[in-house]
């Protein structure tokens, strides 16, 4: 991940509604801010919001820590785009690959005729550039021996060894011009402020703190797709002021959590309102951190979970458009990859107070006279669970798990300062426990690499990105090293079998919900929307996905 994972998911805020309105009177009745002339034709231009932003700054650097919206969808594109609505494979920069038979390389044919937005040629030494310059200012790729340009249409990833989850790994990463960074002196802070791309809308224009536009690439591989006039982004102060702006009709897309949506949304203009949330999103888990006691027992971590009552979670704290996890740990993003037998013998994923208590009881955390229970060392078991407090959804998950652990005797406090303090004690491993959103790519194993993988443990007070609980399972280090090495479908989906058997003894982190990827919008101006029924794409703005959607929309007629 390139940026922590819980952002991805900070959906909801308790800002008011006053400012949500403010930002909106600035926004639809001037575009190009106060006292200035409109950037655009607003008419034209495709409006969404971005509710956990409530500045922007001119910063277009893709390498940045918390990157503008949509840089890494409309501004850069990636060899490949991978749908998990579909489960299919869209070549993009690259027209085919070819996966050696050892697994240890992959050959990308690249598309011909492909300009950056400067007119300059699109070419294999770009690709090649790119990682070098991703490995040197982000890290990861391990795996990655070298990758080289053969020719200027041809890239040939070579690995240290086998790695099949590697095509999508290094497939969808957006690509940058070697021309452009390669002059820049500190990549790593530039602020890029006239980024060139090879994507569909380049061109930053009237850019202000709460507002920006992208207007066409002039130089588009694709120009009969750029059927829109440009794009214009609005930051909002959280999610009730994106929400306020998706009921008013200021914006065409609204990619967040939106409760009650029939009713608060839909229903102000049934014709033309619509939404879609397939069950492609990561699992949502509870993470525990596993270098502090009671956590570091599998069987105090079962305990806690068989106390947590995940219908009620889903129904107060998502809406009801989640559904309850099992205990394979896998979301409905891999409904190809799970182990149905497994996932119907379940036992510590399913609510059993009862069992909860008898196993507190065995561990060792005995119940005094006054219903609470304390820990070996005599001290309260109590704990915090740490949310940022603009996310109001999981703060209601956070607090009906409280609720339920009064049922054993368990005292668990919901924390809720911003988010940055919420990142920080996830990151050092300060943290007791949090809501927390996890990897989801095309095969599952990059999430249970970060969830069991002792490769991704870093010692508390080293800062990490993934794997926050800090847990790591030497047996699930050798069914990943057989699952990356495995070259065909089957091999891997029986490793897959018997990873999810491995996540439920061990009980890593305590699995609630799969997340729904959320999508609403309006088709008053502007069709072609991925729906159920033509799942070509999700409707997120921050997936690989986002460009398709961004292809295929275009003016009603």
């Amino acid at each position: 991940m390139t940026h922590p994972r819980f952002l991805r998911a900070a959906r909801v805020t308790a800002a008011g509604l006053a400012l949500g309105t403010l930002l909106l009177t600035g926004c639809s009745a001037n575009p190009g801010g106060a006292g200035k002339a409109p950037a655009a034709d607003v008419s034209a231009l495709l409006t969404i919001p971005r509710e956990d932003m409530a500045t922007f700054d001119n910063n277009f650097n893709p390498f940045a820590p918390t990157v503008n919206p949509l840089v890494q969808q409309a501004i850069y594109e990636p060899l490949l785009v991978f749908n998990p609505a579909k489960g299919d494979t869209t070549p993009w920069l690259a027209t085919a690959w070819d996966v050696a038979k050892d697994g240890r390389s992959i050959t990308f044919t690249l598309r011909d005729g492909v300009k950056w937005s400067d007119g300059q040629a699109f070419t294999a030494a770009d690709v090649a550039y790119t990682f070098q310059l991703q490995k040197k200012l982000k890290g990861g790729f391990d795996y990655l021996k070298s990758v080289t340009a053969d020719g200027k249409n041809k890239v040939v990833f070579t690995f240290t060894k086998p790695w099949s989850p590697a095509l999508y790994d290094v497939g969808q990463l957006p690509i940058v011009p070697q021309h452009v960074w390669s002059k820049i002196s500190d990549p790593a802070k530039d602020p890029n402020t006239k980024p060139v791309g090879t994507g569909p809308y380049t061109e930053v224009d009237g850019f202000q703190s709460q507002s920006y536009v992208l207007k066409k690439n002039p130089q588009y591989w694709q120009p009969e797709k750029q059927k829109i006039a440009g794009i214009k982004m609005l930051a909002m102060s959280g999610n009730d002021a994106a929400n306020l702006a998706a009921v008013n009709g200021d914006v065409d897309w609204a990619p967040q959590y939106m409760p009650n949506i029939e009713k608060t949304y839909v229903s102000k203009d049934k014709e033309h309102r619509h939404y879609w949330f397939p069950p492609t999103g990561a699992m949502i888990n509870w993470q525990l951190n596993t270098t502090k006691a009671p956590f570091n027992d599998p069987q105090v971590r079962k305990a806690l979970s068989m106390a947590v009552d995940r219908e009620q979670v889903a129904k107060i704290g998502m809406s009801g458009y989640a559904q309850p996890a099992d205990c394979t740990g896998l979301s409905g993003n891999y409904s190809t990859w799970k182990d149905q037998d497994l996932a119907a013998s379940c036992t510590w994923t399913k609510l059993n107070v009862d069992e909860a208590n008898k196993a507190l009881d065995a561990a060792g955390y005995p119940k005094g006279a006054d219903g609470k229970r304390t820990l070996k060392n005599g001290k309260p078991f109590e704990f915090k669970i740490s949310v940022g407090a603009t996310s109001s959804d999981w703060l209601s998950v956070a607090n009906v798990i409280s609720q339920n652990l009064q049922a054993v005797g368990v005292t668990a406090k919901v924390d809720s300062p911003d988010w940055a303090s919420v990142v920080s004690g996830y990151e050092q491993g300060t943290f007791d426990s949090g809501i927390v959103w996890s990897a989801n790519d095309p095969s599952p194993y990059k999430y249970f690499d970060t969830i069991m993988g002792t490769d991704t443990v870093k010692p508390v007070g080293a800062k990490t990105t993934d794997n926050y609980h800090r847990f790591g399972d030497p047996k699930a280090d050798t069914l990943l090293s057989q699952f990356a090495a495995a070259g065909d479908d089957a091999a891997q989906k029986s490793l897959a079998k018997k990873l999810q058997a491995e996540y439920n003894d061990a009980a890593p982190v305590v699995p609630l919900f799969s997340g729904p990827e959320w999508g609403a919008y309006t088709d008053a101006r502007f069709t072609g929307w991925p729906t159920e029924a033509n799942p070509y794409a999700t409707l997120s703005v921050r997936s690989a996905t986002t460009v398709l959607v961004l292809t295929n929309l275009e003016p009603r007629k």
